[in-house]
């Protein structure tokens, strides 16, 4: 049961923003629209990056998909497949790490394809997502992007996962599973000393999201932020973000960037 409401963006107090270093993001309709980043959020990450505030997105996409976006995105870093790869920038270099050892992501290759094959054999309509090629630790089922799944076939393909010990989690637009603890909350506090030098305070932090597999950060970060695309998640959610942004996807996160600038900015 949702413990609180969601309060509109513009009621949160500036000076709650002041001594935020760094904003945590999802991308998937929070920084973008139909899997394009949209100007307004392109434009917003290039506006904190002048700023001086570290954007690190995390997301249920692909190593592969984020790989060049890490190379020319104005963020400190790119976490993929739900906090299973870390990508970096590293002076025009790309620098990848993993959560797991490689032994063990080897032997996890092969429970994951299982598990892939069972979802396609027994939940009637299911399809691979069309980036699942560039997975290198997890699998997606794709329920929103170019595929439809209806709620109880959703729920039937995340059944398989976990009769599978997968970890599976619902975003805006597929169903992810994977073997392992990771999560966009273990992804946090691996990537922002990794990328910063500093252990993550969850008070110096600001989340964006837009879906049910953000409820971990709407639970571990104060300050979190949902785009206002959220509405037709939260009947399924039990966690809350603090607050909600005006307008949709890019244009949502433009807001709460051009809120925290503003805040930092202010005398």
């Amino acid at each position: 049961m949702v413990a609180h409401r969601m309060r509109e963006l513009a009621r949160l107090p500036a000076e709650r923003l002041r001594f935020v270093r760094g904003v945590l993001t999802d991308i998937d309709d929070t920084l973008t629209c139909d899997s394009a980043i949209e100007p307004a959020a392109l434009d917003a990450l290039h506006r904190l990056r002048t700023a001086g505030i570290d954007v690190i997105a995390i997301t249920g996409r692909p190593a592969g998909w984020s790989e060049p976006f890490a190379l020319a995105w104005p963020v400190a870093a790119i976490v993929a497949e739900n906090g299973g790869v870390m990508l970096r920038n590293g002076a025009g270099r790309l620098v990848r790490e993993y959560a797991q050892p490689e032994a063990e992501r080897r032997a996890n290759a092969e429970r994951l394809a299982a598990c892939a094959a069972a979802v396609l054999r027994e939940v009637p309509g299911a399809t691979l997502a069309a980036d699942s090629a560039g997975r290198l630790t997890d699998i997606a089922v794709d329920h929103g992007e170019f595929a439809h799944l209806d709620a109880a076939r959703i729920e039937q393909v995340v059944a398989v996962m976990r009769r599978h010990g997968l970890t599976a989690t619902v975003s805006s637009i597929h169903v992810n599973g994977w073997i392992g603890t990771h999560s966009k909350w273990t992804a946090a506090q691996w990537a922002v000393p990794r990328c910063t030098g500093a252990p993550l305070d969850v008070h110096a932090w600001l989340y964006v999201g837009d879906s049910t597999n953000d409820q971990l950060m709407f639970e571990h970060i104060p300050l979190s932020v949902a785009v206002a695309n959220i509405a037709r998640f939260v009947p399924e959610l039990d966690v809350l973000p603090a607050y909600v942004t005006r307008g949709e996807r890019g244009a949502g996160f433009a807001e709460a960037a051009d809120a925290l600038i503003a805040a930092q900015r202010a005398p």
